[in-house]
């Protein structure tokens, strides 16, 4: 028996309902797409690293008042 979603249609879906979201998601938002799109543990773990966990890495960190040289 074949699935109605093809395998990774339903990570596709999450990231971009999340990104809907705007810029805020948190742990709690990760959680509702996961039992939404019926997600498996490894896919909520990736949208967990890319909206959650890497959110505090410093890349990401706005520029704290430091000066550019140009």
């Amino acid at each position: 028996m074949r699935p109605l979603i093809p395998e990774g249609e339903a990570l596709r879906r999450a990231f971009l309902w999340i990104a809907d979201h705007g810029g805020h998601c948190t742990l709690k938002t990760v959680e509702q797409a996961s039992l939404l799109f019926d997600l498996t543990p490894r896919d909520e773990e990736f949208l967990l690293r890319q909206f959650v966990h890497h959110r505090g890495a410093s890349s990401d960190a706005p520029d704290s008042g430091r000066q550019r040289i140009s």
